[in-house]
């Protein structure tokens, strides 16, 4: 018996000890992974399933951090107000500008004060994060070591960047740094960069059913920005979720993408929603104060400490802050402090941003849009019910229409505070146009649905300051007195090679050279110019040349002041002096023959695709692997936009934005969908994703979306669970 005793002891012994060394303490992050599964497709997209939105939104954190942490840490970085801690003392004004709008102990409040529901999600969040770095320590983060729950707050609206980046860093340099206004000809080296800049935006089209072969609605979904800051997701749960589309790193919310019944694109909006006030500013017994109507109110001062890398160091920076019931003080106008004025409800848009991916129909999203927190966006809109809809803005202000806000305004007029906002059904909006379609590409509404758009003579001005483009113009001509539509033809419609910027500006040109002294070395290439279609393709001669004269001339000469990107391009096709059109097309010859050897090269020989690593920034180099790209630049009209938004002093041009993530949906029984990636849906160089749709996209060749877990099970690649991938 005793014997029996002590087997049956070492027997149990064994047992746990076997236990002990075989199995994981419970954590924290249990209670999701058991209620959470990632199917990744033969494109690597991850479908995450979940039971709750909560368990499918941590395994939504810990997929995107397993395709690009980087970036999810970097965009967090730059949100908090932590850049210079990594990239220096040039970053410190960008951190400032965040600080200024919100503190982290604000972005705690903000956090507390959330629904109960939200909260969860944001639990959630820097859980699947913070699990991802405790399963992966090989990975070693630039700063953020640890996630919380309140950094999603400044971070919630989904656009990159948003409305805060229109706040110039360099104006809050001056003014924090000397007290002074940035110099005249600072602002205009500025103003001059930013008219170069590649155009930042987007391309919504929505087609009713009565213009689609199936009778069921399209939806155009392309988003025009950085490359790989988008990812392309599933997330679903049994609460409701289902949603697919692109998802800017490290937010929890699909951002521009597609239920079974709805979906929603968004384009960068120009109305008019932040507003500078110039400040009477006294000091009144050692206290700074404002002049406000008859009575004088407090400026609110704090202090905020800006860490900076300098070397292997960090150094700190204690900077005063200033405050007025308008906003924080940002810069001087005319020698007054100013202090600029936006939406910033952080809960509120966070709540918008979540929300709007579980609506069923038309009736819920519409409810949805009268949070208004969606300031730096238009929506465009269709869904199975057969509805499509335009909302042109989300978030505006009333104004005193007397005044000019696109200039400062005096912050002492009481009369020119805002008066609240508008409602969804003042702001401009197109429900079911009778010719089946709208469109936006970053332009103006009033054009958005030939004569069934709104009137501009119906709204206040600063309702909508958004101007016709070439995008704009390209997308109208396309879509007008056709019908027929598929998935694939509207694909091909957003690929269309035309270039509408180039329909003066290359005639003009012709017509300057066959008016002048005939140049002879100017002659072969005028020729090829001459007789252009005006579409761009790789092996396009005069599309390199058009490129390189439409970028000269902007660089080399100014048009008259006040002049849009559209209408200067114009002006300099019609009516620009002669000679300076001769003068600009010799300098681009010149530059091609020191560039290349020769101006007579096609296009896709200059315009490349490089992706070298997952870095940030591309290294971009001429000797190293590149592709041909075939696309242009949205300034020329490309719907399907490829441009550069820096260049690493090469020759040759590589794209860095434009067409990132794309689809085009339609919405019947059952939903269908193509879409595609530039490069892939990974960051890291050794995976299998990191550049397989690049061929495809330059191609203009989508892939089938798997929407349904049938057809998701059919393409599956790997199925795991959160820290099982194997």
């Amino acid at each position: 018996m005793k014997n029996c005793l002590l087997l049956v002891f070492a027997i149990t012994l064994m047992s746990c000890q076997s236990v002990s060394k075989n199995s994981k303490p419970a954590s924290k992050f249990s209670k999701y992974v058991e209620n959470v599964e990632i199917i990744r497709d033969d494109f690597g997209v991850p479908h995450i399933y979940g039971k709750t939105d909560a368990d499918a939104v941590f395994g939504l954190l810990y997929a995107q951090c397993e395709d690009d942490f980087n970036r999810v840490e970097q965009n967090y970085i730059w949100a908090t107000g932590r850049l210079a801690e990594v990239e220096g003392e040039d970053a410190l004004y960008s951190d400032l500008r965040a600080k200024l709008f919100m503190t982290e102990d604000e972005a705690k409040v903000n956090y507390e004060n959330s629904p109960e529901w939200l909260k969860k999600l944001c639990d959630a969040f820097a859980d699947g994060i913070n699990y991802y770095l405790e399963t992966h320590p090989e990975v070693k983060p630039n700063l953020l070591t640890h996630f919380e729950p309140w950094m999603p707050m400044y971070f919630s609206e989904g656009s990159i960047g948003g409305d805060i980046e229109r706040i110039s860093s360099n104006k809050i340099k001056a003014f924090y740094e000397s007290g002074m206004e940035l110099p005249k000809l600072k602002q205009l080296e500025l103003k001059k960069e930013e008219e170069m800049a590649e155009p930042q935006g987007s391309n919504g089209i929505a087609i009713s059913g009565k213009l689609t072969q199936s009778g069921n609605p399209l939806l155009l979904i392309n988003p025009h920005t950085s490359f790989f800051f988008r990812g392309e997701v599933h997330v679903v749960s049994e609460e409701g979720l289902n949603a697919y589309g692109a998802v800017t790193w490290g937010q929890f919310f699909v951002y521009q993408g597609f239920n079974e019944k709805t979906g929603w694109m968004h384009t960068s909006t120009y109305t008019d929603v932040m507003d500078e006030f110039k400040e009477t500013i006294l000091e009144v017994d050692d206290q700074l104060v404002y002049q406000y109507g008859e009575e004088l109110r407090t400026v609110t001062v704090g202090e905020v400490i800006l860490k900076y890398k300098v070397g292997d160091s960090i150094k700190e920076k204690k900077v005063p802050t200033y405050r007025t019931h308008h906003g924080p003080i940002t810069h001087m106008v005319d020698g007054q402090w100013t202090a600029s004025a936006m939406m910033w409800e952080p809960v509120k848009a966070l709540e918008q941003s979540y929300v709007r991916t579980k609506q069923t129909g038309y009736k819920g999203f519409r409810e949805m849009m009268d949070i208004r927190t969606n300031s730096s966006n238009n929506t465009v809109y269709a869904d199975a019910e057969g509805n499509i809809a335009y909302f042109h803005g989300n978030y505006v202000p009333k104004r005193d229409t007397i005044y000019d806000y696109t200039q400062p305004v005096d912050g002492s007029n009481p009369k020119t505070d805002w008066q609240g906002l508008h409602t969804v059904d003042e702001n401009i909006l197109i429900l079911n146009p009778e010719n089946g379609w709208f469109q936006n590409c970053n332009s103006t509404p009033f054009t958005a649905a030939l004569e069934f758009s709104p009137k501009k003579e119906e709204y206040p001005k600063y309702m909508s300051r958004d101007q016709e483009n070439f995008r704009g113009i390209h997308a109208i001509n396309l879509l007008t007195d056709r019908s027929g539509y598929t998935i694939d033809s509207l694909i091909q419609l957003a690929h269309d090679p035309y270039l509408p910027a180039f329909e003066k500006l290359i005639p003009g040109l012709v017509e300057a050279y066959d008016k002048a002294d005939k140049t002879k070395e100017l002659g072969a290439p005028i020729e090829v110019l001459r007789t252009w279609d005006l579409k761009t393709s790789e092996t396009s001669v005069a599309m390199n040349l058009a490129h390189y004269y439409g970028t000269m001339y902007s660089k080399m000469v100014e048009a008259p002041k006040g002049f849009s990107d559209m209408e200067r391009l114009n002006y300099f096709g019609s009516e620009s002096p002669l000679e300076e059109r001769i003068l600009v097309f010799k300098a681009v010859v010149k530059r091609l023959e020191n560039d290349f050897g020769t101006w007579n090269m096609p296009w896709g020989e200059v315009n490349r695709y490089q992706r070298l690593n997952g870095d940030i920034r591309q290294a971009f180099n001429d000797s190293l692997p590149s592709i041909p790209i075939g696309f242009a630049s949205g300034r020329w009209g490309a719907l399907a936009a490829y441009g550069v938004s820096y260049t690493n002093d090469t020759k040759k041009i590589y794209g860095t934005r434009g067409n990132s993530f794309v689809a085009v949906v339609e919405f019947g029984a059952k939903v269908k969908a193509k879409s595609m990636l530039a490069g892939g849906q990974s960051g890291d160089p050794k995976s299998p994703h990191f550049d397989d749709q690049i061929a495809r996209y330059a191609a203009m060749q989508f892939k089938d979306v798997a929407f349904y877990k049938d057809d998701v099970l059919k393409r599956a690649e790997e199925t795991y669970k959160p820290g099982e991938r194997k």
